[in-house]
């Protein structure tokens, strides 16, 4: 008798334990390339011209109080060389004494002007770059789920970025589980038209775009602010 209890219990949990099994959702899974679909965007492409564009306006700017301040710099040293020169009477070279004095008082406020400017700018179009990034890649992740979500898919992965083991987010996958080119024709869908180009004339490459380029974006070709002229190389 105990031997039939113990069979209809077994049975009983065997039962439910396959009923639970049945009702759990089936996992289906795809996989997207999110970097792809950041760096492919036209949104993307607009904008990086843009950066690249107010980049270069910074630069010239930059490069005019480069400029400036190499003028005020041999104006110093001139200065300097007359406090120097005992041709010169006393007074005179004391005057040019005060005059060097305030030269080099006026390279270095220039100077520092020059600084702030370059690291204003470099914050300004850092912060443009990660508000873009972040707003695009909402509207992109929007995209990947309505897709999955016609697909049936309950997980979606990303196979972009590598972990910190340095290694791929994803070893391996099956490519007919990759979704990124059809979510790549829906974002871009709305691209607007190139322009017409005149016949006999290449059009302009678009600039690269990468995705690391909100966390690491700098002004192309800013150099540091001119060496106090005092100090000798």
């Amino acid at each position: 008798m105990k031997k039939v209890i113990h069979t209809l219990i077994g049975l009983v949990a065997l039962g439910i334990f396959t009923a639970t099994l049945q009702a759990q959702p089936v996992v289906k899974l795809v996989v997207v390339d999110m970097m792809s679909l950041f760096d492919k965007h036209y949104k993307t492409e607009d904008i990086n011209a843009k950066f690249n564009d107010v980049a270069q306006k910074a630069q010239e700017q930059l490069d005019e109080m480069n400029k400036q301040m190499q003028a005020v710099a041999d104006q110093y040293k001139e200065m300097m060389e007359q406090s120097k020169n005992t041709v010169l009477t006393a007074d005179a070279r004391s005057k040019a004494e005060t005059d060097a004095q305030k030269k080099l008082e006026d390279f270095q406020r220039r100077q520092a002007d020059a600084q702030n400017f370059r690291n204003n700018t470099q914050r300004s179009l850092q912060q443009r770059i990660k508000n873009h990034r972040d707003v695009l890649l909402e509207e992109i992740a929007k995209v990947v789920v309505d897709i999955a979500k016609r697909k049936g898919a309950t997980l979606v992965l990303d196979r972009s970025g590598p972990t910190i083991l340095g290694i791929p987010s994803i070893v391996y996958f099956d490519p007919a589980y990759d979704i990124t080119e059809e979510v790549m024709q829906e974002i871009n869908k709305d691209r607007p038209p190139a322009p017409a180009t005149p016949a006999g004339v290449s059009p302009t490459a678009t600039p690269p775009v990468t995705s690391n380029a909100p966390a690491q974006f700098t002004v192309p070709n800013v150099t540091p602010a001119k060496p106090d002229p005092t100090k000798k190389p």
